[in-house]
This record gives structure tokens, sequence and C-alpha cells, in this order.
């Protein structure tokens, strides 16, 4: 992973303004620069309705059901596992951070955005096991 320096910016002569961190391709780090991982949750929705879709429609009857569904189960568990991720940094990581978060409404679509990403990660977990366990019986 990369690492993060400080710099400090000066102003007129003698003067330090704020801090600020820089990362290793050079490009700026704020604390205030937006939500953690909006995009990847945004990205995580897509090979959801991709697994959730073929299993819907596409799926072919003599494929194994334990494959199948072994991967929607794992698929499912990696797609909740960055809503999850998010939710304990907003609750342990800073004091007041989730009071923060809610004072805008940006932060409320974000808290929704994980909402809805966890509850279709979970659809995928669902339909996995639905696979290994009504089908694999058959």
């Amino acid at each position: 992973m990369g690492q993060v320096r400080q710099v400090r910016q000066v102003g007129q002569v003698g003067q330090v303004g704020q801090v600020r961190q820089v990362g290793q391709v050079g490009q700026e780090w704020h604390r205030d620069r937006g939500l953690p991982g909006t995009r990847r949750l945004w990205a995580l929705l897509v090979p959801a309705a991709a697994y959730l879709t073929w299993a819907s429609y596409f799926r072919a009857p003599d494929v194994s059901p334990l494959v199948d569904g072994t991967i929607g189960v794992l698929l499912g568990l990696y797609i909740c596992s960055h809503p999850a991720a998010n939710g304990v940094d907003l609750i342990f990581l800073e004091r007041g951070a989730f009071r923060r978060v809610t004072s805008r409404w940006s932060g409320v679509r974000w808290l929704a955005l994980n909402g809805v990403v966890m509850f279709v990660g979970w659809l995928v977990i669902v339909a996995g096991a639905t696979e290994v366990f009504a089908r694999g019986r058959g």
C-alpha cells in the first residue's frame, strides 16, 4: 500500500498554513474529501446484479449446484463485507463520526447506499445458499 506523508503549506513569509496529507501518487487526501468507498459500493452492485440475473434466468440445469451456490455465497459475503467495514469504521474509528455523517444529505445518501449494497449482498447469499441446498438434493 502507498505511504502517506504530511506536508506543510507555507503561505506568506513565516506563516504556516494547514497541514495536508499527500499520497504516493501525488493526490491530496483531505479529511473532508468525501465518504469512503462510494464508487466501490456502486461498482459492487454490478456483479451482484449479474449473478442474480444469471441465477434467476440463465442457469443451466445440468451444472453443479454446489459450485454455483458456493460462488454465490462467497460473492455475497464479499459484497456485504464492504458496507459492514464502513459501518464498523463509522462506529469505532472516530468519535462523533455518525453524527457528522448524518448531518449532511450526502452522508445520509451514503448510509442509504451502504444499506442497499448490504441488502443486495444478502440477496446474493440467499440465492447461492438456495442453490446449494434446494437444487443440491434433486
